[in-house]
């Protein structure tokens, strides 16, 4: 069901509104991961509009980096625009394999050394789950999306996406922890026409996930960390 939330507190405005601040706030429900249930951590949820009515302005190609750093990619949870270039640099005594064979992107920057980096440019919308295939706990997700209004939460569930012009947006939402069904739940259209918006809190549920073993990047088990993979003197 497609929601109409119509953010509108004062129709008259001292200034024309060039772009919209929007704010709001995420909890997660269900959730048998303990830095939820006892931390009440609540990050990594990426939230985004899409405008209905116009396309999204252009912008040229960015970068970020998603580090690789005591045998765990950071940020776990990555948003970006179509057309960024991602850096994966390794920071750790050891080598990298980071790789996806997912529909997302799939891509193999292949096996490089520490204090050496590896880039790939994501040229297409799409939830991007990321691994290493030396190491099987190493898991990350990119989420590319073709629009410039992304945010994701901090622990505290808070997020704030800037510069939306006055219009009518689909917003959603993406959590690594919740299924498909329970996402589209949360689709809904916004109606911006003030400069300042403050949407309902959101309840986002992980009951229903089921996490998924995955394979390396050759579709098979992983198996014990070679010894020459290991610390680099």
């Amino acid at each position: 069901m497609i929601w109409l939330w119509l953010i509108s507190f004062s129709l008259a405005a001292a200034h024309p509104l060039a772009g919209a601040s929007l704010h709001g706030r995420i909890e997660l429900r269900d959730s048998k991961e303990r830095s939820v249930q006892k931390g009440h951590d609540y990050s990594g949820v990426v939230v985004w509009l899409e405008p209905l009515n116009a396309k999204p302005p252009q912008a040229a190609p960015g970068t970020a980096t998603m580090v690789q750093k005591n045998k765990r990619f950071l940020p776990h949870v990555l948003a970006i625009r179509t057309g960024t270039v991602v850096d994966f640099p390794n920071q750790d005594p050891i080598f990298h394999n980071a790789f996806s064979n997912y529909s997302g992107q799939i891509f193999d920057i292949g096996l490089y050394k520490p204090g050496s980096t590896r880039s790939v440019a994501f040229k297409r919308p799409g939830i991007v789950r990321v691994f290493c295939n030396i190491h099987q706990n190493m898991s990350a997700v990119i989420v590319v999306l073709d629009t410039p209004w992304f945010a994701t939460t901090t622990a505290s569930g808070k997020f704030r996406i800037d510069g939306p012009p006055p219009g009518e947006y689909r917003l959603q939402v993406f959590h690594e922890r919740a299924t498909a069904e329970e996402l589209a739940r949360h689709t809904r259209t916004v109606r911006i026409v003030e400069p300042t918006v403050e949407l309902p809190p959101l309840q986002i549920s992980e009951s229903g996930f089921l996490p998924a073993p995955h394979l390396n990047k050759h579709g098979k088990p992983y198996e014990s960390e070679p010894e020459s993979y290991k610390v680099v003197r």
